[in-house]
């Protein structure tokens, strides 16, 4: 056996041995909604775990703690940090013990819309740094086809190491659901992808020890078109129904009725709702990496670009609804008082990233509303340069209002105080489906209402 041949053995049964035998120590950059629940589950299945973030608050709040984070509890945080030494640190320099990195860093847009990778390549210089033989490191950072081939592979590559054989590298999209209950970091299958056949093979080792299923694919490429098909899939039937939403509104049908009587067909069919619009970190943005990087190859992503804008022409469709609500009352907008129940971008979260209320609340305001809302998961909105804060969700809130949108459906509202209210209540996420209330309208068709449950012909 040549020397190279030994040396490319000993780096790679190394690492292997040291994820078999749980001594692998396990380093996470960034410790937000993706990077801390991989940590801490990492931790609590008895990894040493070294979290890393540029964020002296969240490090010490975590040492002390205290989880920033709602999927994580101050007690899971606890356990991890008992069984597996869970620790946060500001100083990257740290990441040399690691034998695993995970970089789960945000990977926002630019104001073009175009991808914006400078936290992925900061978060790539911190661990090329102090890049050594025998370490794994997994992108996990939702981006565009090619970014871990392309980006982090030349910058590791620069340290004089060899991917495959020194160093391994991989793509690993996250799936994180915020509030889901379900399907956590455990139990979601894991999909990743290495640049080379010994790569794949130390991402599945580690990651078995810590998710219930990991699937593998043939290369990082496959893994992040993959993350970036889940969330495009979404994205376009989301637009689907929300133009069917606009569609059933000049039809003076209700589309949530229509959806549920499709929904009956037990096959061809899957069922999507609209909504004021959509929100969150993947769903809004996630296609456009898919669009900007088709753009590369002189090719359009027209399905794409089209949900896209229908998904952002509905929070100004729900304040024409608004407006066309007053009207029928004898009330302009301008002047009027308007009350958004709900700001998170979904129900019982406290996550209002790319929150198509906060579109409603700057639309309303520019035609002259005062716009208040209440939201229990999110006491404060800080939106370019101004604040606003949650009302509380009294009969003397309730009274100083002209007009009340359900934005959220968060599962603790009191939503049957609504009822009967003299006022207009736009129901945008069929909240209150089946109440008897003549004063709620529609997203599409008029006002909420039963719908009758399926009957059978005796034979």
């Amino acid at each position: 056996m040549s020397k190279a041949d030994a040396a490319q053995t000993d780096s790679f049964a190394t690492l292997l041995t040291k994820i078999e035998d749980g001594v692998a120590v396990c380093g996470v950059v960034g410790l937000g909604y993706v990077g801390l629940p991989l940590g801490v589950e990492m931790a609590r299945r008895g990894f040493r775990v070294l979290g890393y973030d540029v964020s002296q608050r969240v490090v010490d709040s975590l040492n002390d703690g205290r989880s920033h984070v709602g999927d994580v509890s101050d007690a899971m945080l606890a356990e991890a940090r008992e069984k597996g030494g869970f620790e946060a640190t500001t100083d990257p320099a740290r990441l040399a013990e690691c034998d695993v990195i995970s970089i789960c860093v945000p990977t926002p847009l630019g104001k073009t819309r175009d991808p914006d990778v400078s936290y992925i390549v900061a978060a790539t210089k911190s661990v090329a740094d102090v890049l050594r033989a025998g370490q794994l490191i997994i992108l996990e950072s939702t981006t565009y086809p090619g970014t871990t081939r392309e980006l982090l592979l030349p910058a590791f590559e620069q340290k004089g190491l060899e991917v495959g054989r020194d160093f391994f590298l991989c793509f690993s999209p996250e799936r994180v659901d915020p509030g889901n209950e379900r399907w956590q970091i455990h139990n979601t299958p894991k999909v990743i992808g290495g640049i080379t056949r010994r790569c794949v093979e130390a991402g599945v080792a580690v990651y078995s020890r810590v998710m219930e299923q990991v699937v593998p694919v043939s290369s990082p490429e496959a893994a992040e078109l993959a993350k970036l098909l889940e969330n495009t899939f979404r994205a376009v039937n989301i637009a689907l129904v929300n133009e069917m939403a606009q569609a059933s509104d000049r039809l003076g049908v209700d589309v949530f009725e229509v959806i549920e009587a499709a929904a009956t067909k037990p096959f061809g069919f899957m069922k999507f709702t609209p909504g004021p619009g959509i929100g969150g970190h993947c769903i809004p943005l996630d296609p456009h990496y898919l669009a900007w990087k088709m753009k590369t190859l002189n090719y359009r992503t027209r399905l794409i670009d089209l949900a896209g804008e229908i998904n952002s022409e509905m929070p100004r469709f729900v304040v024409e609804k608004v407006r066309d609500a007053l009207n029928d009352r004898g009330r302009a907008l301008k002047g009027s008082r308007v009350l958004l129940i709900g700001v998170a971008y979904k129900k019982d979260i406290d996550d209002v990233r790319e929150s198509p209320a906060l579109d409603i609340i700057k639309l309303l305001e520019e035609k002259g509303a005062t716009v208040l809302y209440h939201d229990p998961y999110v006491p404060e909105i800080r939106e370019d340069g101004h604040t606003w804060t949650s009302v509380p969700f009294t009969a003397e809130t309730l009274a100083g209002a002209d007009c009340v949108v359900i934005t959220t459906d968060h599962s603790n509202i009191r939503y049957e105080e609504l009822v009967d209210l003299p006022i207009p209540v736009l129901d945008t996420r069929n909240a209150m489906k089946g109440m008897d209330a003549l004063n709620v309208i529609g997203l599409s068709g008029g006002g909420a209402r039963a719908v009758a449950e399926p009957q059978t012909v005796p034979a």
